[in-house]
């Protein structure tokens, strides 16, 4: 009898597979993890065994973050202060400014409920693994960039909800209590501070096991992406958004990393930074995970708002990719 391959092993065949012809796996699985709560959502007994395998997953998440993110790694690339400074006012400054100013886009074009889900991916940190493998490719300062993205990570740990009680409290039936956040400490820090506690012990296990990694990263995405929509479409979510808000929300979206990556581009240019420190400034300034949004997004959130809300995070992860790698490309081109 043939032997099945893995989960892992499965998720990379699949990559391997649609990169031959231009799709991204990961994408083509949350998509169809949207059409599978949309046909099939949980309910009942099935929907609270799915909240607790969110929570588990999410904690289990983030503790593997603890573990694979080294402090010293990022504060002995404290000395490329200017980079880094000025990808993190991208992330957290210049984003969030944008986020605010997109209130001013009429109902017709940005529906209340899809602002909230905009606003709340401009508070959200970069991404680690993408941003390094397109600094990569663009042949870049791959140091700094890894330096960059445990910085934005690390920060985002606690500045993104910090921000998102600021930004968001009262506005969309998001009401953030003393309750969300025990949770986001329970879910969130507490997970990151026992793999931090442990990491000496844990990261060479994990190093040599990185399809668990990858396992735990896309498993738990999915998971929360079926939960976040299942809940949705039980509460009726297609019935609330329009193919027409969807395209001006990809518009939105596209025209918000369109702009941050001009911005890194020419203030990158103008501060004096070479080649290899530009591509690392644009591809880490320009980044939102979705990995540390969707937890936080369910904690921040009511469940029946989750799915609409984490909409727009899902449409700029995409975009994102799709822009980026076309740009990593380029840039790779021009010293190969």
């Amino acid at each position: 009898m043939p032997r099945l391959p893995s989960p892992p092993e499965a998720f990379r065949s699949l990559d391997r597979a649609l990169h031959r012809i231009g799709l991204d796996g990961f994408i083509l699985l949350l998509l169809c993890t949207v059409g599978l709560a949309t046909v099939l959502p949980a309910g009942g007994a099935a929907a609270t065994a799915v909240t607790w395998a969110v929570k588990i997953a999410v904690g289990l998440l983030f503790f593997l973050y603890g573990v694979r993110l080294s402090p010293q790694e990022a504060l002995a690339g404290a000395r490329h202060w200017r980079l880094h400074l000025l990808i993190l006012g991208c992330t957290f400054v210049l984003f969030p400014l944008l986020g605010e100013a997109a209130r001013l886009l009429p109902a017709a074009v940005l529906a209340p409920q899809l602002y909230t889900g905009v606003l709340f991916l401009t508070l959200l940190p970069s991404t680690v693994q993408s941003s390094i493998a397109f600094t990569s490719m663009a042949r870049g300062n791959v140091a700094a960039a890894i330096c960059a993205a445990t910085f934005s990570s690390l920060l985002g740990i606690v500045l993104s909800p910090l921000l998102a009680a600021w930004l968001l409290a009262g506005g969309a039936g998001v009401h953030v209590s003393g309750g969300q956040i025990a949770d986001i400490l329970l879910q969130l820090l507490v997970p990151f501070a026992l793999g931090q506690a442990v990491r000496r012990r844990a990261a060479p296990w994990v190093a040599r096991h990185r399809a668990v990694t990858l396992t735990v990263d896309r498993g738990s995405i999915l998971l929360i992406v079926y939960a976040a929509f299942g809940e949705g479409v039980r509460d009726g979510i297609w019935g609330r958004v329009t193919a027409g808000q969807i395209l001006w929300l990809a518009a939105v979206c596209l025209a918000l990393l369109g702009f941050v990556l001009s911005v890194t581009a020419t203030a990158s240019r103008r501060l004096g930074f070479d080649r290899a420190d530009r591509v690392t400034i644009q591809f880490c300034g320009s980044k939102k995970s979705l990995a540390n949004g969707l937890p936080l997004a369910t904690i921040l959130f009511p469940a029946a708002s989750v799915g609409l809300t984490v909409l727009p995070l899902m449409l700029f992860h995409q975009i994102q990719l799709m822009v980026c790698t076309v740009l990593a490309q380029r840039w790779g081109r021009q010293v190969s």
